[in-house]
């Protein structure tokens, strides 16, 4: 009988050191969780320009992006102008008043041109309308400008007035 009793407090010795064993199995991933640096918090963007409120980047982005691009297109005397305006085109009499670019700038060989791009909205991603004219003449049509874009960014707006300019021939010939 106490072969027996040693036997049997053998085994007990055996599984209360493999339990034992177990909960330190168990508890080492938590520990080493534990011991681990807390997780580095995301950094937080800074908001998108366009995310802006509407005068801050139509006046502290886009003018001087305006300017940049057509400086490299040839217009070194731009005149460019931001603002709330009544719509002038030819054969309106009364109009609201809306937020404009207005750019001008004197061509020795063709004289004055200027370009507008109304916001109806007031803001960059609302409707717009692009005017355009020589000469201090009045603009005779109003055109939908980048109306088929679902995502405005200040690149988009200012590639697509260079574009349309040298789509008139102002910024560069056939």
């Amino acid at each position: 009988m106490a072969e027996e009793e040693k036997t049997s407090e053998k085994a007990a010795e055996k599984s209360a050191e493999k339990s034992e064993s177990k909960q330190s199995e168990q508890k080492a991933p938590a520990a080493k969780a534990a011991e681990k640096k807390p997780a580095a918090k995301k950094k937080e963007k800074p908001p998108k320009l366009e995310d802006k409120p509407f005068n801050e980047f139509i006046e502290q982005h886009y003018l001087p992006s305006l300017k940049e691009a057509m400086a490299k297109a040839g217009v070194d005397d731009l005149s460019l102008e931001f603002a709330k305006r009544k719509l002038e085109v030819m054969g309106q009499s009364d109009s609201d008043d809306y937020w404009q670019v207005q750019g001008q700038w004197e061509e020795a060989s063709e004289g004055k041109h200027q370009f507008n791009i109304a916001f109806i909205d007031e803001d960059i991603s609302g409707q717009k309308v692009f005017t355009l004219t020589a000469n201090d003449a009045l603009p005779s049509t109003i055109e939908q400008f980048m109306g088929d874009e679902r995502r405005i960014t200040l690149d988009l707006m200012v590639l697509y007035t260079v574009q349309r300019l040298n789509g008139q021939k102002w910024l560069t010939r056939n």
